[in-house]
């Protein structure tokens, strides 16, 4: 256990580390859809002005990659059992990055089948109502974000 680092690779960075992985396909295809569809009348337009194809194709896809950014930030905060297997589903607060932990979709997922009286089952409907209110401030910034930096606003 040298640095304070379990050898067993389960913890919150391990499950960090998942989840970049598995969200960066998802944002790349949305971004590569997005600057696809720029259209070539403006393009040509900017480039026969002397704009280069990166300012044209960026200006015009900005807001649309950004919402990518945020719809794939979106899943990994909904997913459950990739982060459940990997970050140590302990229901301690952990004391480093290296240490398990628990997110709020795993704590559900764990529980619920083992949930027997009415309070426990309430309590872990509570986490889920308090996920999804996460999940929707989250929707509102990034809409507030996308108009904020939209093309032509």
């Amino acid at each position: 256990m040298k640095f304070g680092i379990f050898p067993y690779g389960v913890g919150i960075f391990t499950a960090s580390l998942i989840l970049s992985v598995m969200i960066i396909p998802y944002a790349a295809s949305i971004s590569r859809e997005v600057i696809s569809l720029a259209p070539s009348d403006t393009k040509e337009a900017a480039y026969s002005l002397g704009a280069t194809r990166q300012k044209v194709i960026l200006a015009y896809a900005r807001s649309g990659i950004v919402a990518g950014i945020l719809l794939a930030l979106g899943r990994a905060l909904g997913e459950t059992m990739a982060v459940t297997m990997v970050i140590g589903n302990s229901n301690l607060l952990p004391d480093s990055l290296f240490g398990p932990g628990n997110t709020m979709a795993s704590v559900i997922a764990n529980e619920f089948t083992e949930a027997i009286a009415r309070l426990y089952v309430s309590s872990l409907i509570e986490v889920g109502l308090l996920l999804f209110l996460v999940t929707m401030i989250i929707n509102i910034i990034g809409q507030y974000i996308i108009k904020k930096i939209s093309f032509g606003a």
